[in-house]
């Protein structure tokens, strides 16, 4: 018989013979009440009217894939994997769940978890995310090895993690699909805060498409790096003040302005003696 490959990465097999998790036995029917759930559950929303349907299901037909769970204290189980499964058991009125019982601690649970949670389809960006820094963080490993548990590339991990980044009001949208993966990441290129923000909002209120926020990310850009080809549309005067303080300060200025008209200054230096530099004619300035 042919063996066939995990279409992700080395899948939860593979990461269990490293998490020190050892099968005791085969399914064993457990009851729902003796069950404590996963304290290193990562997921932290669970659709009520997804969990009615997979109810209804479970009321018809049975648990197909059995739980994972880990003895604990006083002839209880705690959850590993599975939780969905098991509140969709216990709304459905089930009072036995199939499982499998393993020997787990507690940082192979979170791993397995984690892992589990990623696998899966049904999570939004941020708690993909999420779910990818408390692997690094609370697991110790690096992004490369996030993603060869996972079945990702690095870049790909990388991507989500940026995503944490943003603003909360913007991880909000795109916890509750306001906007897609492909506008955030189109944001993330935005330094300024004020400036990601306008432009989210400008999403939400014109329903514009990547493509659209993308033009408004590259003028932006080219703005704030002076690249900008229309400089003919630039404030009057604006640029002969830059050039005067390039002369002053004899290190590169320039103007970042978001599409609400605010903006500020920047002015760049490349070592310490350029810093100082800046420093002692800012002192100058005070001092007259």
């Amino acid at each position: 018989m042919t063996v066939k490959k995990s279409v992700l990465g080395r899948g939860l097999g593979a990461l269990i013979e490293d998490a020190n998790v050892k099968p005791e036995a085969a399914v064993n029917e457990i009851a729902v009440e003796l069950i404590d759930t996963n304290p290193y559950q990562p997921r932290t929303h669970f659709d009520q009217e997804s969990l009615e349907e997979l109810a209804a299901s479970i009321r018809q037909i049975g648990i197909i894939q059995p739980i994972t769970v880990r003895k604990s204290e006083g002839n209880r189980y705690q959850l590993i994997t599975g939780e969905r499964r098991l509140r969709a058991s216990v709304i459905a009125g089930m009072k036995t769940i199939p499982a499998y019982i393993r020997t787990a601690d507690d940082q192979s649970m979170l791993e397995l978890a984690l892992v589990e949670n990623v696998q899966r389809e049904d999570l939004d960006p941020i708690e993909v995310a999420i779910s990818y820094q408390r692997l690094i963080d609370e697991c110790q490993v690096t992004q490369e090895s996030v993603g060869e548990r996972v079945g990702k590339k690095r870049s790909t991990v990388a991507n989500y993690l940026r995503l944490l980044k943003l603003p909360p009001e913007i991880q909000l949208g795109l916890r509750t699909a306001l906007l897609s993966i492909g506008h955030a990441k189109t944001l993330i290129s935005i330094e300024d805060q004020d400036t990601q923000l306008a432009v989210y909002r400008k999403i939400i209120d014109n329903n514009l498409s990547v493509r659209k926020i993308e033009e408004i990310v590259r003028s932006i850009t080219e703005a704030s790096t002076g690249k900008s080809k229309k400089k003919g549309e630039e404030p009057t005067g604006h640029q002969q003040l830059q050039e005067q303080l390039n002369r002053y300060f004899q290190v590169k200025v320039s103007f970042v302005r978001n599409p609400n008209g605010k903006g500020k200054i920047v002015l760049a230096f490349n070592n310490d003696a350029e810093l100082e530099q800046i420093l002692g004619k800012l002192d100058q300035i005070k001092q007259s």
